[in-house]
């Protein structure tokens, strides 16, 4: 299991066991939501703490045989909190049923804020006395399990993005608009790519986009607080102290003013910013237009205004408001309804105006159901004042609405491969076609890696798993489970044509499993060998199809053996009376059957993930064989202003790169979809049941 995946399991578990205590409690969701995110905010804390302690205390000088004490500015350079003795989680973990476990959380929090002026009055402490003392002590212990202290990297960030995500499709908050999905975040972040300067988000909701903005420099190598400055705006307080919690748990600062963007502009950054980001509110009504219209955060004039004298839809306002805060080298990157890039009016007159100024950059639609708390499809807009001039009067037009991955039943994302393979796109745009090819070939090499997993493969935790090998040894550990009782079996009975067609399905997979191996082997060869140019990456591609295809073959064979082996089983019992046989020993074939499943599948997964990279290396190099950008029917067009002004000034991707004909997936599993819709229809009973005891409880209520 990779560590990605291994974080993963931690945060569906951790969050499966907090969410268990509010529903076996009388908490509501908004009641539990910010206690519980203090105390991921403390854990965070402590595990960075212990951390950065380990890294300090080697290095303390020493006076007279007496190393110094540790500092708060000893952590600060690490990006850490300095925690006192009280605030340590394991002092908190380690309190026993008599004592007061909501004070000793207050004052924890109380002495983290007496230490670091930005996060005074922000930590949540009296929302702990509104939870029982036993409850407290459940989450304690339920947030601080013992694999947490094994795993590397910024865990505790990543869980407290993930709690952040499960509270908002509770709508326990702001009606979840606290939140943008962090793959929208992370692809606006990674198109605008920033360096450095001043960030500022006019909605900054939880301060997503600066967290995914300060990955960006982590991941150029560099320290985000030495090159990016945060500022945002906020109109709910308790939005506010959710960022700041969020911007401290990734040992970040900003400065975050309460105040309503569409009337007040404390920061005073017009023309000022290097990077803006935002996902604002949709489509609002309410804006008093002469409040607005003077702005001079409007260089385009108002859009329409209604008969109440309130701006008929409040779009392009924030549209307008991004625009202007941009430096003359300033780029921004949003969230948009759907609705504003095609809207007519007065808001087609300022997307004219906007469109003509050349500073329109990129347009990428999304498909509905990204969101947690509305269904609706929206687009990325992104701004460059900075535009190449081979590129002023142009316009890339991305239509991403078949590009996703479905979470649940209700929520789609982007997986970490599809999004950059849309950054991919606009890399190729940009000219940057290095980045282009270095994605290729890591895909390529991901293959390889990926095929050699499947013999041998080290998680996180250091254990081993062997795959494909483990799954032989499983399968003949269930043969021989049931040995004894083959051995008294005519051989002509009602289990011999099972037999038979195991035996040899059996003998061609192990076969095949040698040839797999031969193949992997060959493909790490390749890979070492081939340059990182196109025409190498695009053989490259071509020839490690057969071993996708191996890939798949094997997962095939994998299911048919093992459901073999259970028609084995099922047959023995039902016609051959095994279970009246001393040779017949239930406990130790359940045993072995259960085993021989859990191996096929590991098995299956990691061999899933061979045939995966390929059809990644396989998307990007079918579509632009060139390592150039072109147009691509029904994904990417580069469009000119003339072909835009033809189409009403629309932005709207999907009117430019017209429909891709339906492909026919190759890969499609009858049996998995059969269990998903199963899954499915459980997810809407379990809805159905819990809406029917709403309703029952609401009636009571009311005396009916």
């Amino acid at each position: 299991m990779s560590q990605l995946e291994h974080i993963e399991a931690i945060e569906k578990r951790l969050w499966s066991a907090a969410d268990n205590l509010r529903a076996n409690s009388n908490y509501a969701s908004n009641e539990y939501f910010m206690p519980v995110m203090g105390l991921v905010f403390l854990r965070h804390a402590y595990s960075r703490y212990l951390s950065v302690k380990e890294q300090i205390e080697p290095k303390l000088p020493s006076r007279g045989g007496k190393t110094r004490d540790l500092t708060k500015e000893d952590f600060s350079q690490q990006s850490a909190i300095y925690l006192r003795p009280k605030a340590q989680f394991d002092t908190l973990v380690a309190l026993p049923d008599s004592a007061d476990r909501a004070r000793a959380i207050i004052e924890a929090m109380e002495s983290i804020e007496a230490d670091y002026d930005n996060l005074r009055g922000i930590l949540p402490k009296g929302e702990f006395q509104e939870l029982d003392n036993q409850v407290l002590g459940q989450l304690l212990r339920t947030l601080n399990p013992e694999e947490l202290k094994k795993v590397k990297g910024d865990v505790f960030g990543r869980i407290y993005e993930y709690f952040l995500t499960q509270f908002a499709g509770q709508g326990a908050h702001d009606g979840g608009e606290f939140f943008t999905p962090v793959s929208l975040v992370s692809l606006i972040a990674h198109v605008l790519d920033p360096e450095r300067g001043t960030v500022l988000d006019p909605a900054c909701g939880s301060g997503g986009m600066f967290v995914q903005s300060a990955r960006i420099v982590e991941e150029h190598g560099d320290s985000p607080t030495e090159k990016l400055t945060f500022r945002g705006l906020e109109k709910n307080a308790t939005t506010i102290r959710l960022a700041k919690m969020n911007l401290a748990v990734h040992g970040l600062e900003g400065d975050i003013q309460k105040a309503i963007t569409y009337y007040e502009d404390p920061h005073e950054l017009v023309g000022r910013a290097d990077y803006v980001m935002a996902n604002p509110p949709f489509n609002v009504d309410e804006i008093d237009a002469d409040k607005v219209k003077s702005d001079p955060r409007l260089p385009f004039g108002l859009p329409g205004v209604n008969k109440k004298n309130k701006v008929s839809n409040g779009n392009y306002i924030w549209i307008s408001y991004f625009y202007s805060y941009l430096s003359d080298k300033g780029r921004a990157g949003f969230v948009m309804s759907s609705q504003a890039s095609s809207a007519g009016g007065g808001e087609a007159r300022l997307r004219q105006k906007l469109v003509e100024t050349g500073d329109v950059d990129v347009m990428i639609a999304i498909r509905s159901n990204f969101f947690y708390t509305r269904t609706v499809p929206c687009e990325l807009w992104f701004f460059n004042r900075d535009k190449p001039k081979a590129h002023k009067a142009k316009v890339l037009m991305i239509d991403a609405r078949n590009v996703y991955r479905k979470v649940t039943r209700k929520i789609y994302d982007f997986s970490p491969e599809q999004q950059q393979n849309l950054l991919a796109i606009v890399w190729l745009y940009r000219g940057e076609t290095d980045r282009y090819l270095q994605l290729v070939s890591e895909y390529l090499g991901d293959v390889t890696d990926e095929a050699y997993g499947c013999f041998a493969v080290e998680d996180d935790l250091g254990q081993t798993f062997r795959p494909l090998p483990d799954f032989s040894d499983a399968l003949k550990a269930l043969r021989n489970s049931l040995a004894s009782f083959l051995k008294s079996q005519p051989q002509t009975g009602p289990q011999a044509d099972v037999l038979k067609e195991l035996e040899k399905e059996t003998d061609l997979f192990e076969q095949d499993i040698e040839q797999f191996r031969n193949a992997a082997r060959q493909a790490a060869q390749q890979w070492d060998a081939a340059p990182d140019t196109n025409a190498a990456l695009l053989k490259l591609t071509q020839a490690f199809e057969p071993i996708a295809e191996q890939s798949r073959d094997l997962i095939k064979q994998t299911d048919l053996i093992y459901k073999l082996a259970t028609r084995l089983i099922d047959t023995c019992e039902s016609e051959c009376h095994a279970k009246d046989s001393d040779t017949w020993v239930s406990r130790d074939i359940t045993r072995a059957r259960k085993a021989a499943d859990e191996a096929r599948g590991i098995t299956v997964e990691q061999l899933k993930q061979v045939r995966y990279f390929w059809k990644q290396a396989h998307w990007l190099t079918e579509r632009f064989p060139e390592a150039q950008l072109r147009d691509v029917e029904g994904l990417v067009k580069l469009v000119d202003l003339q072909e835009i002004e033809a189409n009403d000034w629309s932005l709207t991707p999907g009117r430019y790169v017209g429909v891709v004909p339906e492909e026919v997936d190759e890969d499609f599993d009858f049996e998995e979809t059969l269990r998903e819709i199963h899954v499915e229809l459980e997810d809407l009973n379990a809805e159905a049941v819990t809406l029917a005891a709403t309703i029952k409880r609401n009636f009571e209520e009311l005396g009916v």
